[in-house]
Order: structure tokens, then C-alpha cells, then sequence
């Protein structure tokens, strides 16, 4: 077994309450939480982790933060969320061991630091991956239901004020659910579709079983999967391998009134290939939390499509986020402490 420490400095190199540090002291007395809450741009709301971005740094505070993370031995967070100061601080510090980022997709970031093998190496990057699973499953399980019944045509009767004919709504219980990928995300909803009485298959590399999942399905059977079911479900991070892997051979292969819902990265859904689905009906109703650019143009045909509810990447936020994060940090400082294996570990080869 690994050697046991006895301490851990860390830096808050994001806007970090101070009742949270506290706490992170309070569940792993071993960490010391460094941070200066002047040298921090302000948040504008609930995990607002990059702050104000009109916000500016004297020089002086600027060498300051600077300072302070290079001290660091683990950062909560990449420094202002900005992948050059990481690669800034990495070059600088040498002492540093292990870095969490405040996304979920935080691999993503730090790809984009461009680091070196050798620093790739030597420091951990950790996620809060999973810490969003419970609101984007819950979303998820919006847009499904939506599409089951009917919101858009229910909105537009509405609107209206028509009374039509009846018609049959269709019943989760009654439905098979695909989720691709059944990571943090990924299990949430497929816990939540189960106890719906949904039928929930979910897309695999390791192949080991995850509860509420009747039946796994490889990556490569994937375009065979979704002829088969009633929903899709897209959780995963945004890769060179998952880029557009919800893409036209998908799309055509679909049966028609197929309903998607998507809150991983919007990078894994070709969204021209898109467009064409939602169109002649394969894909029935689309709840999108994500997309390939965000904020998405405006000129975008999704805006005003009738079979389209746009969600502003917002389905994660909840004011409860920066606690379970900070939770999350504390519980993987033991992990680090005590030689024990951290959860969320960023793949640096791949960077998912």
C-alpha cells in the first residue's frame, strides 16, 4: 500500500466561498485550503467558477494569485478557468500533483493547456464528473416525457385555444431508453428511466454492469441499437472520438418518432445531420442542454424549430453545485493522502 501523508496544500484558484473552504478543512483536516477571496474575480451566480470576466487584476494582484497557486501541491480548479494559466502554473511548479476541475468535461480543458507528456504525467487531473448526474438525468427525463407527450402540439393547441380529437400519448413504462454512455451522467439516467418502467439499454467500453441497465450495448452496435428503440439518450464528453458520433448513419438508421435528449457535449451530435431528422419525423421532439458552439447563433434553424426545446447549457446549474464539488474535492484529497486511488481521473491521452 502506498505511503499514508500527513498534509495537503491547497489552492483555491477559483472563486471558492470561504464557508465551503472551511468545510473542505472540516471533512479532510489534513488539507489546508490556501486562498485569497480579493484576488478572485467576482461570481455572477450559482458555480460561476470563471467569474466576471470584466473583472481586471491590478499587476500586483496578478503576481499575488499568481504566487499562490504556484505554491500549490493540488489546485481546486484550473486557475480562472483558463487553460493557458495552467499551463502557466504547470511550468512553474513543479511541487504540483494533483488538479480538479470545476467541469465535468474539464478534460477538454485540459487538453486545451497543450502540456507536455512528462507534466502530463506527473499531475493528476481530476473532474466533478458524476456531481451533475442527478439535474441533467432530471432533464433528460424532461425531454422525454415532453416528446412522449406531445408538449409541442400541446403548446401550440394551447396557444390556439383549439380542442382537437383526442389522441394517444405514449408511456415511458411502455418505451426502451438508449443511453450513450453510462458514465456519472449516464447511470443517473439510467437509474431514473428504470424506476419510470422504462426497458433501458446503455452504450459500453468496459462492459461491466450498471444498475437499472437490462441490456449493454457495444459502441460499434450502436447504429443496429437504435433502430430498436423509442428514445436516445446522449451523456457523453465531447472527444476526438465521440465528435459527431450522433451523426447522419444514426439518424438514418432510427425508427421514425425516435425522441433525443442530449446534455453531454454538444460535439457528439452532428447537429446538420441533424436538422434533416427532425424535419421528415425520425426524430420526433430533440431536448438539447448542449451544442457544437455555444452560445448557439442565433441564425440557427433549432431556435424556432417546432420539435426543438433549447436549453441554454444551463440543466446542471443548481445552487447546491460548488457544495457537492467541494465534497467531491475533500473526499479525493484522502483519496490522494491515503494512496488510494482518486475518483473522475482525466484519461490524458483521450481527455474525457
Amino acid at each position: 500500500m502506498a505511503d499514508i501523508e500527513t498534509k495537503l496544500r491547497a489552492v483555491a484558484a477559483v472563486p471558492l466561498n470561504e464557508e465551503l473552504c472551511r468545510l473542505i478543512e472540516e471533512l479532510e483536516p489534513r488539507v489546508e485550503m490556501i486562498r485569497d477571496h480579493s484576488l478572485m474575480h467576482p461570481m455572477r451566480g450559482p458555480a460561476d467558477w470563471s467569474g466576471d470576466p470584466e473583472h481586471r487584476r491590478t499587476p500586483e494582484q496578478q503576481a499575488a494569485f499568481d504566487a499562490m497557486v504556484d505554491s500549490a501541491d493540488a489546485l481546486f480548479g484550473i486557475p480562472d478557468v483558463d487553460p493557458a494559466a495552467l499551463a502557466r502554473t504547470v511550468a512553474a511548479n513543479p511541487r504540483l500533483r494533483w488538479v480538479m476541475t470545476t467541469a465535468a468535461g474539464g478534460g477538454a480543458q485540459v487538453r486545451s493547456a497543450d502540456l507536455d507528456r512528462a507534466d502530463l504525467d506527473r499531475i493528476t487531473f481530476t473532474t466533478s464528473a458524476g456531481v451533475h448526474g442527478g439535474p441533467l438525468a432530471e432533464f433528460a427525463v424532461l425531454g422525454v416525457l415532453a416528446g412522449a407527450k406531445s408538449l409541442p402540439r400541446l403548446l401550440r393547441d394551447q396557444q390556439d385555444r383549439a380542442w382537437p380529437e383526442r389522441w394517444e400519448m405514449r408511456q415511458v413504462d411502455e418505451m426502451t431508453v438508449l443511453v450513450v454512455g453510462l458514465g456519472g451522467i449516464g447511470a443517473e439516467c439510467a437509474r431514473r428511466f428504470h424506476a419510470l418502467g422504462a426497458q433501458v439499454w446503455g452504450t459500453t467500453r468496459s462492459g461491466e454492469p450498471v444498475e437499472g441497465v437490462d441490456r449493454l450495448v457495444r459502441l460499434d452496435e450502436l447504429v443496429h441499437a437504435v433502430a430498436q428503440v423509442d428514445a436516445i439518450v446522449v451523456t457523453l464528453p465531447g472527444t476526438e472520438q465521440t465528435h459527431h458520433l450522433i451523426g447522419a448513419d444514426v439518424f438514418e438508421a432510427v425508427r421514425p418518432g425516435t425522441i433525443l435528449a442530449s446534455v453531454g457535449r454538444g460535439t457528439v451530435i452532428d447537429e446538420q445531420a441533424l436538422l434533416p431528422a427532425l424535419d421528415d419525423g425520425r426524430i420526433a421532439f430533440a431536448a438539447l442542454d448542449v451544442f457544437e458552439s455555444e452560445p448557439l447563433a442565433k441564425e440557427s434553424p433549432l431556435w424556432s424549430h417546432p420539435n426543438v426545446l433549447v436549453s441554454p447549457h444551463t440543466a446542471a446549474l443548481s445552487s447546491k453545485e460548488e457544495e457537492r464539488i467541494a465534497r467531491r474535492f475533500a473526499e479525493n484529497a484522502a483519496r490522494l493522502l491515503d494512496g488510494r486511488p482518486l475518483r473522475a481521473v482525466v484519461d490524458t491521452v483521450e481527455f474525457y
